[in-house]
């Protein structure tokens, strides 16, 4: 565009020139040799410009003769090169598509028309050739002979990285993303596992900075980054939190400060100020992060704040955080919890009993077995309530790759990967069996009835099917008995006069599910709690 515009411009200017002579006529007279040659202004301009025009003409021939071999020969190479690049870019398109047979064609024939030193992608087309060609141990040695070439080696420590990543030795992954990271912070890949394996090696520091790095070269969202931080922060409170308490609670002031949301932050700041004996601010802490997420740890750590109270001071606490989150099922149980220890059986059977209606799971059956125990002794409702724990949902537990675990950890002890662990309930449990008789089938399996008493005499039996006991099944499954009743006089009637006699054992075997309560210990109760497992 630039050049016709010159273009235009120069003949404008030309045109403007003749003009201008044509308006001034004139005679130019040219003495040469003894001859004088006359002839007007407008003739000698245009034989001016035309013995240039002649000789530019001219001189661009003679060039064009002197400079023919070169072009010629330089037509001739640029058609070989494009060649060369339209074989590496049909072999690459195939590399993607996963046709090794003819990625490895072109990249032979790509290797014929173009220098590999010239072009470093011809390496990367070998490599992915050798890679779908099953051929992983040529790949690597490509990937190797890549770290040579300044150009090359980020892609060749990203070439083993991913190999050492296939099959699984994850030290040697970390090793080269190490590398590449100290080449090129701004790689994601190579910054995210240099992360990992810094804080499986507990050098929290250095992956604060990386995180700080990212975050300067905006690899992650401020709040991403800022969650990292909170996590890092808060694993390193709790390696501190005994060696050194001072900077074990500033790490974690300053993670709470990031995510005030986040429960390990906060229970690792408040209890680094309870230490302190700054009682005021470590309870306000805990209070924000129950606010946001009621958590068990939470609600012990806040009832037990201060060392010295009193079980009724433990209780006022535990209501004063029911307050603050009401109908939910773990404020009803740290009630039940503190209550229990109160001796106020009766509160705790209450709350149980409301976090069971609000959230039937586990923990709730194992704290109402541990109040029948503590208040009754009664050892057939207290085996009735681990049945129904046995059944009912999990509570919910720190969870990261299939692994369950009561404390929260920074990396997954499966695959290193950072803040991994999330608070829900566990799913590993294949479905939920049967804790009640509301849940059951219409169509349930006949049960045959025990005698109420063992009697040494022969007495017909009857077995009674259940199922058409629609009525009784139904009083049954509001009042969450056992399904064992007495033989009474109606079921004798309704014997046949021929049916056969059946004699009982002497001693009656217990059923499996009820193994009973030996004789000897049925008179001294142990007042020990329940637990699962």
């Amino acid at each position: 565009m630039i050049r016709l515009l010159a273009f235009l411009v120069v003949v404008f200017a030309l045109g403007l020139g003749f003009a201008w002579l044509a308006d001034r006529p004139g005679d130019m007279v040219i003495t040469f040799s003894g001859y004088q040659y006359q002839v007007s202004l407008m003739v000698a301009a245009v034989a001016v410009v035309a013995v240039v025009a002649a000789v530019m003409i001219l001189w661009w021939l003679l060039k064009s003769l002197w400079n023919s071999p070169y072009t010629i020969s330089r037509y001739f190479r640029v058609r070989r090169r494009d060649r060369g690049y339209q074989a590496l870019s049909t072999g690459m398109i195939a590399a993607g598509a996963g046709d090794g047979a003819l990625a490895r064609k072109k990249t032979k024939e790509a290797a014929k028309l173009i220098r590999s030193d010239q072009e470093p992608l011809i390496h990367l087309l070998e490599a992915q050739a050798s890679l779908l060609e099953g051929d992983h141990e040529g790949a690597r040695q490509k990937f190797e002979s890549m770290l040579d070439d300044p150009e090359m080696r980020l892609l060749g420590l990203r070439g083993l990285y991913l190999e050492a990543e296939r099959l699984g030795d994850r030290n040697a992954a970390r090793h080269y993303a190490g590398r590449a990271a100290v080449m090129a912070p701004q790689l994601a890949w190579a910054a995210e596992s240099t992360l990992e394996e810094l804080a499986a090696r507990g050098d929290w520091d250095g992956a604060l900075k990386l995180v700080d790095a990212q975050k300067a070269t905006r690899q992650i969202e401020r709040e991403a980054a800022n969650r990292r931080r909170a996590v890092l922060l808060t694993a390193k409170a709790q390696a501190l939190a005994d060696t050194d308490p001072t900077a074990a609670r500033t790490a974690a002031i300053e993670a709470n400060r990031l995510r005030p949301d986040f429960a390990p932050a906060a229970v690792a700041a408040a209890a680094a100020l309870f230490k302190q004996n700054d009682v005021r601010k470590g309870s306000k802490i805990l209070e924000a992060a129950w606010k946001a997420e009621p958590q068990p740890e939470i609600a012990e750590l806040y009832t037990h704040a201060r060392p010295g109270d009193a079980v009724l001071d433990r209780l006022n606490r535990a209501k004063k955080l029911q307050e603050m989150k009401k109908n939910h099922a773990e404020s009803s149980m740290t009630v039940a919890r503190a209550a229990l220890d109160a001796q106020d059986f009766s509160t705790a059977r209450r709350e149980a009993e409301a976090a069971i209606r609000m959230d039937r799971r586990e923990g709730a059956y194992l704290l109402l077995a541990d109040i029948e125990e503590a208040e009754t002794g009664d050892q057939g409702k207290v085996r009735q309530l681990l049945s129904r724990a046995v059944r009912a949902p999990r509570d919910p537990a720190w969870v990261a790759d299939g692994v369950v675990s009561e404390r929260w950890a920074p990396v997954s002890p499966i695959t290193g990967r950072l803040d991994a662990f999330e608070w829900r309930a566990p799913m590993e449990r294949l479905g939920q069996l049967i804790d009640s008789h509301e849940d059951a089938p219409a169509s349930a399996v006949p049960v045959i009835e025990a005698l109420a008493t063992p009697t040494s005499e022969k007495r017909p039996v009857e077995v009674i099917d259940d199922a058409g006991q629609g009525e009784v099944a139904g009083k049954d499954a509001e009042s969450h008995e056992d399904h064992v009743r007495p033989i009474t006089a109606a079921a004798f009637a309704a014997v046949p006069t021929d049916a056969e006699g059946v004699e009982p054992a002497e001693e009656h075997a217990r059923l499996p599910d009820d193994p009973g309560v030996d004789p000897d210990e049925e008179a001294e109760k142990s007042s020990r709690r329940f637990r699962l497992f």
